[in-house]
Formats: C-alpha cells, sequence, structure tokens
C-alpha cells in the first residue's frame, strides 16, 4: 500500500493525476497538464510537493570522516572551480555505493554546522541509506545517525521567477538572497532551533532555503518541520496562483531534470559500475581523471570497471519517443545491439533549427520560433560512443532515430545569480 504526503488530499481535491512513485500515492499532473506545468517551469516558475523524499541527519565528532568514506564526492575538494572544501552552508551532489562500486542512491549532503550534516535521498530510501551508513560507523565512533523521513516537509519552487514568488513570504528575502550561490543555503527545519539569523517563513515559521533543484532551471528547494507543510504549501499556492504559479506533478518533473541531463536513481543510475556516465563531478577525479583524490567505498571496483557500462544522454530528432522498459534496445548503425534505454521523455521546451537546437527561453532563438519538443532520455550501452553518433531506439512497437550528446535544453537558469533572477 503506498504511502501518502501530508498534501495528498490537497492533490486530490484539485484533481491531480495520481499514481505511486517510490512507495508513495504522488500527483503525476493537474488539470493544466504535463506539458503546461513543464512550459511553466521555463517560462514562469512552478510549485512541486516533494516530501516523498527522505532526508538524515549524521552527527559527531567523525560525521564527516564517514562521509567521506561512504559518500562518492570527495567533501575536502568539492567547491567551485578551485575545489575547496565543504563549509557550512553549501551542500554537494554525488552517490552512496556498495562494495561493487554500484549505486545505492544519489544524494545531496548539506553542512549544517560544526559536526551535523543533513543528507537528502529519493524516496523509501532513508531507512537503507541509514543502516548502510550505520554498518559503516562502526569504524567510526561518536556519529549519531537519524532517520528523519515524513517528519520533515519538502516543497521546490522551480523557474526564472521563483525568487519573486518565494521574496514576499520570507522575514527578510534582502538578506537571505544575498550572497546565495547555487548549492548554497541558509535557515534550518528545526522548529526548535533558536539559532539567530535563521531564516523563517512570514508566519515565523522556521524553514531551510536552499538554492537546489531537479529541473535544471533556477529555483529553491524548502525544508521545514512536517507539521508547518500544509500551511507553507497553502500560502504559496494560494497567492502564487495570482500571478500565474503553476502546480506541477512528477511528469514535468521527468521531463525537466531530462531535459537538463540529471539522472533518476535506481534507473539511470543503479546496480552497475558508477563510472562511466554524464555525471563525472559526482566522483573524486584528480586532475589527470585517471584517479581519485580520496579512498571511498567501491572505488578499486570503479577502477576495474571502467570498460563495462557505458550511460549517455541522447537527444532525438522530433518529440516522438519510445517506452524505457526492458522491451527497448538501442541498436548502432550496422544494426547491433548494443545496449538498453532507461529513460526517454519529450522536453517540450526544445526544439531543432538548421541543426541547432534551441529553447523558448534560448536569448538566440530565431525570430519566429516556436518548440514542438524533442525526445531526450539516457541510454546503458555496452559500448563507448562519441557525440554525435546517430543510433536508433526500438520497443517493438515504433523506433527512433536519436544522437548522442553531452547536454538537451541549453540556457538553462540554475546557476543564475539570485540578483541577475530579481532583476529580469
Amino acid at each position: 500500500m503506498s504511502k501518502k504526503t501530508l498534501l495528498n488530499s490537497w492533490h486530490r481535491s484539485e484533481g491531480a493525476n495520481m499514481a505511486a512513485f517510490g512507495g508513495y500515492d504522488m500527483p503525476l499532473w493537474y488539470p493544466s497538464g504535463a506539458k503546461q506545468e513543464h512550459l511553466s517551469v521555463i517560462n514562469n516558475a512552478g510549485i512541486f510537493d516533494t516530501s516523498h523524499m527522505a532526508l538524515l541527519t549524521v552527527k559527531g565528532a567523525h560525521s564527516r570522516d564517514l562521509l567521506q568514506f561512504c559518500f562518492t564526492k570527495d567533501l575536502d575538494h568539492c567547491i567551485g572551480k578551485k575545489k575547496t572544501p565543504l563549509v557550512e552552508g553549501r551542500c554537494a551532489y554525488g552517490a552512496f555505493l556498495n562494495e561493487k562500486g554500484e549505486v545505492l542512491d544519489d544524494a545531496i549532503v548539506y553542512f549544517i554546522e560544526n559536526e551535523t550534516y543533513a543528507l537528502v535521498v529519493n524516496a523509501n530510501m532513508g531507512s537503507i541509506i541509514s543502516a548502510h551508513l550505520k554498518r559503516c560507523s562502526k569504524s567510526y565512533p561518536e556519529v549519531d545517525i537519524q532517520d528523519l523521513t515524513d517528519k520533515i516537509g519538502k516543497i521546490d519552487v522551480q523557474g526564472p521567477n521563483a525568487a519573486l514568488f518565494l521574496a514576499p513570504h520570507l522575514s527578510d528575502p534582502e538578506s537571505i538572497f544575498t550572497h546565495m550561490p547555487y548549492f548554497s543555503f541558509k535557515g534550518t527545519f528545526d522548529s526548535n532551533s533558536h539559532r539567530t539569523g535563521e531564516v523563517r517563513f512570514r508566519d515565523n515559521t522556521p524553514i531551510l532555503v536552499s538554492r537546489t533543484g531537479y529541473t535544471g532551471e533556477f529555483g529553491f528547494e524548502l525544508f521545514m518541520d512536517s507539521d508547518h507543510l500544509i500551511h507553507v504549501w497553502h500560502t504559496l499556492v494560494n497567492e502564487g496562483r495570482k500571478k500565474g504559479l503553476l502546480c506541477c506533478g512528477l511528469a514535468a518533473r521527468d521531463s525537466l531534470r531530462t531535459g537538463a541531463v540529471l539522472p533518476l536513481s535506481h534507473q539511470d543510475i543503479g546496480p552497475w559500475p558508477f563510472i562511466n556516465h554524464p555525471w563525472h563531478h559526482a566522483l573524486p577525479f584528480d586532475e589527470s581523471q585517471t584517479g581519485f583524490t580520496k579512498s571511498f567505498m567501491g572505488d578499486e571496483a570503479l577502477q576495474q570497471s571502467r570498460n563495462s557500462v557505458y550511460v549517455y544522454a541522447f537527444v532525438g530528432f522530433d518529440l516522438r519517443k519510445i517506452s524505457s522498459d526492458r522491451s527497448s534496445h538501442v541498436f548502432d548503425s550496422a544494426g547491433n545491439d548494443i545496449g538498453t534505454v532507461s529513460t526517454c521523455v519529450t522536453d517540450m521546451a526544445i526544439d531543432r533549427h538548421e541543426e541547432k537546437i534551441y529553447s523558448i527561453a534560448s536569448p538566440d532563438k530565431p525570430e519566429g520560433f516556436r518548440a514542438k519538443g524533442l525526445s531526450c532520455g539516457f541510454v546503458r550501452l555496452t559500448k563507448p560512443q562519441e557525440y554525435g553518433t546517430i543510433l536508433e531506439l526500438k520497443d517493438g512497437k515504433r523506433s527512433i532515430k536519436v544522437m548522442i550528446t553531452e547536454d538537451v535544453r541549453p540556457y538553462r537558469t540554475a546557476r543564475k545569480s539570485v540578483k541577475e533572477m530579481l532583476t529580469l
């Protein structure tokens, strides 16, 4: 039986199309439709209930040592081009692997304060990652691991106008948004916190505001004690709708993240070596790209698996897509079956013009440009490929031609500064 977020009855009352995802009954789309929800995040802003995500805390004298061993990202060399250490108020993306170098789950690690970290993992993965860390913590004494699944509410506000929608509801938006780069955060989700300078919702609710997201677009993820989730959601939605804020479901979240070349755990990354893929930034490669800057669980297995599985992003030539299940296969120009399709969706904000891909948000798009959409996704192959290679995807019913690519949707706004987005 699927679990429910605290907003489940609200989703149903709004006519959302619901389905099971990650063990939860979640909205796929609302009456506005997945296409409009996707485009709203590109053009304006959308709001997502993401309370199905799990959150853990890791505290204690050896908490950083434990994460350095269990997490792929090197926390001592991960911020900015200079690869400086993770400090309070910053967060980092990576994965938890087993001894074989296979992905248990991907996650974002937040350095809260002193010896305290928060980990955001995927739905239904809180207990699994918690148990994994506890097994590993036997070598790292004085570490306390807590699974706060369903105790913390989470809301994502994503899109170029996200800060404009959020600002009126924050106690001191100017202070909060100042010096808030990508993958930074301010505030706390702890209602019992009495630290000075905390971020507060306008009714004094403590919240953690993070400059992160899963859409590739500018935006924020908001964390709060679950007791405050319904109130915060209602406030943001009721006032935001007046200016075009659209409620978005998992379908738009899926197409947005794919166009931004972001993986879905247990689908695009999973029980195979986490080594040949578009997300090299999640691994602690040294300057030569042949070794790692630290030792971590699964590192030796990864080095031994460099010629095994290859994951690539692709983009199609029209909006047609195929299913991404066991019936879907990838064929090269000689007709050889060289792999499977893990994700295939349509990004409705992009299209081709004279062999170049533009987004409806691209400042250099041709006059009169209108996007019909392009299929995109990820393939898992047995052979390495060059960017620009044309492959054929088949699912038994249909086939489409696609191109292996390094990137998909151009002119994404995720990394743009808050200041720049507030002055658009």
